[in-house]
């Protein structure tokens, strides 16, 4: 019979993945717009992210990390076609910077300090939209982003030994999905919210 924290595991995996349907759609429906260079660094930083953490020992918090290759591979794909930006000078400075950190990585054999370059890289990545989802909150989707937190915050209670390896990602994840939650739920006047591309 599953374990607790294997039960929490799973439920956490099954709301990230679940996070993608709704961003799909609106998506495709032309609300949503993904920033393209956060959802191509996400992409390459989640398959290096997953084979890491995997490689510290993760087993029960692992199906989060596998939705964030499954979810931004599809996102990615088709912000081509739906998405906005990707070559701005912010863009291309968090893109550089997510190359300078992926080279570090593959230079750097230890494990931990791979994993903390690759949520650098994972930063990064995040900033095109954070910025976006600040300036222009209407071109993310609220569902999504909170069933994102939701996932990551479910994932702490699934880490069985809290050791620095096996606990600095989920914690990362609940940050970083909570900081854009908050941007996008977060109410505010309308002359804050500029309609500026990313």
């Amino acid at each position: 019979m599953p374990t607790f924290t294997v039960l929490i595991g799973w439920l956490a995996g099954v709301l990230t993945f679940a996070a993608y349907v709704p961003y799909f759609i609106s998506m495709v429906r032309g609300k949503t717009k993904p920033n393209r260079a956060t959802w191509w660094i996400l992409l390459i930083v989640g398959v290096m992210l997953a084979g890491g953490y995997y490689s510290l020992g993760a087993k029960d918090t692992i199906w989060v990390p596998i939705g964030y290759v499954v979810g931004p591979l599809v996102i990615a794909i088709f912000s081509l076609w739906f998405g906005e930006g990707g070559w701005s000078r912010f863009d291309r400075s968090c893109l550089m910077g997510a190359a300078v950190a992926g080279v570090l990585w593959w230079l750097f054999n230890a494990p931990l300090t791979a994993l903390i370059i690759n949520l650098v890289m994972d930063w990064l990545g995040l900033m095109p939209t954070v910025r976006k989802a600040y300036h222009r909150p209407h071109t993310e989707d609220r569902l999504s982003w909170m069933c994102w937190f939701a996932g990551s915050f479910v994932n702490l209670f699934a880490v069985g030994h809290w050791t620095a390896e096996l606990a600095v990602y989920p914690i990362y994840m609940v940050v970083g999905n909570g900081i854009i939650a908050t941007l996008v739920c977060w109410p505010r006047k309308q002359s804050t919210v500029q309609s500026r591309p990313s």
